[in-house]
């Protein structure tokens, strides 16, 4: 087979290069990050300024590539509190291929005691950010396996929502009936059933399930599936629209 036949030539082996190419460690020092039993209240209760995103009194010439990433994400945090910023940077860590154990012990601390503040200071995509981050680094193995279905259910939503927007339609508009392609859908899938599928349902419910049974990742996990169930702008809002549509042209049939 030819590599232009493939959607990723060089297969398994190319995308795990491309995957690990930018996940080298961050070199940390002790002061780098607080200990894993830090007094967390501490963080919520002071907030990030413009001096977290310039160099530090006495820092070498050339910083370190952490301190650069500090900096970096501080920017989208100035008026937060240090607990955002916190969680912000150790996501950033815990995404290379190792980290201290501190670290992702003190990540499920920030989520175990400080959810409620957490999602009241993380914007949206800070939020997926973390839920994606059980996945690889939950304490249980309902918390990692909700990780990593949400981390496929948002990866797949955000690859699929763009390529829509070259559709010229806004995302709150679904498709016409008239325009459909009877195509037949890849992998020998059956056809989804506008009317009858139940697969939306199906890939969401037993996730939002399981989550809701682990009070580490509970609190985060339902505060998305809320959103998205509220968000009108997503590929399950239009499905559901379009059965309805489709319900009132047979009902008049």
């Amino acid at each position: 087979m030819s590599q232009d036949d493939l959607s990723y030539p060089g297969g398994l082996d190319a995308l795990i290069e491309r995957y690990n190419s930018r996940r080298e460690p961050f070199d940390l020092d002790k002061d780098s990050l607080p200990a894993a039993d830090a007094d967390l209240t501490a963080f919520t209760t002071t907030f990030v300024t413009e001096a977290a995103t310039k160099k530090r009194a006495g820092e070498p010439r050339r910083s370190s590539a952490f301190s650069r990433k500090r900096r970096d994400i501080a920017v989208e945090f100035v008026g937060k509190s240090e607990l955002a910023l916190l969680n912000a940077l150790l996501i950033s860590n815990l995404r290379k291929t190792s980290a201290p154990d501190d670290v992702a012990i003190l990540f499920l601390r920030l989520w175990a005691e400080q959810h409620e503040h957490l999602i009241e200071q993380l914007d949206l995509r800070w939020q997926v950010s973390s839920i994606m981050t059980f996945a690889d680094h939950g304490g249980t193995d309902v918390q990692r396996q909700v990780g990593q279905a949400m981390r496929m259910l948002f990866g797949v939503m955000k690859l699929y929502e763009f390529e829509r927007q070259y559709s010229g339609m806004e995302p709150k508009v679904p498709f016409g009936f008239a325009r459909r392609v009877k195509a037949p859908m890849p992998m020998d899938m059956a056809q989804y059933s506008l009317q009858h599928g139940g697969l939306d349902i199906n890939v969401i419910a037993p996730v939002w399930e399981l989550a809701m049974t682990d009070p580490g990742i509970a609190p985060l996990a339902n505060h998305l599936f809320e959103t998205l169930n509220r968000d009108p702008a997503t590929l399950f809002r239009r499905l559901k629209r379009m059965r309805e549509v489709h319900a009132r042209l047979k009902g008049k049939e």
